[in-house]
């Protein structure tokens, strides 16, 4: 196996690291205070390319390996966690709308969501239902060449500014997993409705809950055939947990490396703090496991690149990343005092925002049974 990146990667590297350090980092405040969402940062992004890496060349996409799609949420989550779900959900939208969207669907979605013209949100977890994503109760009847939609659906990251979402609806009654069916909906419909969550962290996200009251959606819009939105999500969801965890890691890695220079820096009984074991010795265990757990995201996503499985190495970063990061941040925030606990360092709201990623996409329990599942076997399920 090779350890290094590709000349082209070292380069997106040093342009987004530098993008985040000027032009997030100064705002991630701002944007957690009040929730407003970044529209002209997020037309930035699309200028950079974030939008379309796993989008298709023909509509302004990039067709990036995972791989750098995943380096690219990590440097983005050192400016702000919030914005790397631009691109976990672009390169979620980018995959199912580039395999299974009709011509005009491609053409009316792709190029302005790539540009950052346009938020794609991805519907699928209800009030009744989270990881059990087979059990969805939200159905869509077919009527002539519509289908009707009713439900519910909650936790829909950036649901109060996209301009549509991919919609994850029972189309079987007694189908379960093979019941589902993907829609693309515009959320400017009749009979949508949308409220805002209010969360503990990544507030620019502006998730939300999503009400459709018999939505009538054309047949056009159906993501492939009936019966395999289920298949199609659960796709994209391993790769995801990859990017999720490499953001994670992002985080925890500049929290790191700020702690490192404040406690050279600061004095206490006539030294500096980092002399000091009771310092020093969290530090060198935080960024061991930063380490290891990069590097197991990175093999993940080079046997997804290889098309080889990686379902294991998927989950086992899904569970690990965001609790490690979530561990390293507020091991920061305390080595940084009283004014750690203050508004005035961004340490307070990194450790918000990087809790909620170890609820989206898989709770660490459910992804420790996947672990399980993929060493022992289908026996081993508790289902």
């Amino acid at each position: 196996m090779d350890f290094t990146f590709t000349p082209e990667q070292d380069e997106l590297i040093r342009t987004l690291r530098a993008f985040a350090r000027k032009e997030l980092a100064p705002r991630s405040a701002t944007w957690d205070r009040t929730g407003e969402f970044p529209w002209d940062v997020w037309r930035r992004m699309g200028e950079l390319g974030l939008f379309g890496l796993r989008a298709p060349a023909e509509y302004g996409g990039q067709e990036a390996d995972l791989l750098t799609t995943g380096i690219a949420a990590g440097e983005i989550a050192r400016g702000d966690f919030g914005c790397t779900y631009g691109i976990q959900l672009s390169a979620l939208a980018g995959e199912i709308l580039g395999r299974e969207g009709s011509d005009e669907i491609k053409r009316r979605w792709l190029p302005p969501t790539i540009a950052g013209e346009t938020v794609l949100a991805l519907a699928l977890t209800e009030p009744g239902v989270g990881s059990d994503a087979a059990n969805l109760a939200c159905r869509a009847e077919r009527d002539g060449d519509s289908y009707v939609i009713t439900g519910e659906k909650s936790g829909v990251s950036l649901g109060m500014a996209a301009h549509a979402a991919i919609v994850f609806a029972r189309t079987d009654p007694g189908g379960r997993a093979r019941g589902v069916t993907a829609f693309l909906m515009p959320l400017d419909l009749p009979g949508v409705s949308r409220s805002a969550l209010r969360d503990l962290g990544s507030r620019v996200v502006g998730r939300a809950v999503l009400s459709f009251d018999h939505v009538r959606v054309p047949a056009s819009h159906r993501l492939g055939p009936e019966g395999a939105g289920f298949y199609q999500v659960m796709r994209g969801f391993d790769f995801n947990r990859v990017i999720i965890a490499l953001a994670c890691l992002g985080v925890a890695q500049v929290a790191l490396e700020e702690t490192m220079t404040y406690v050279k820096e600061r004095r206490a009984f006539g030294q500096p703090l980092a002399r000091y074991e009771g310092v020093s010795f969290p530090i060198a265990e935080a960024a061991t496991q930063i380490e290891a757990a990069r590097w197991l995201c990175y093999r993940a996503l080079w046997l997804a690149d290889r098309g080889e499985p990686y379902t294991k190495e998927s989950a086992m970063v899904k569970w690990w990343a965001p609790k490690l990061s979530v561990d390293v941040v507020h091991q920061c925030l305390l080595l940084h005092g009283h004014y750690g606990y203050t508004d005035e360092l961004p340490f307070e709201q990194r450790l918000r925002d990087v809790i909620g990623l170890e609820i989206g996409d898989g709770t660490p329990e459910v992804m420790k049974i996947v672990v399980a599942r993929e060493l022992m076997g289908r026996e081993s399920l508790p289902y």
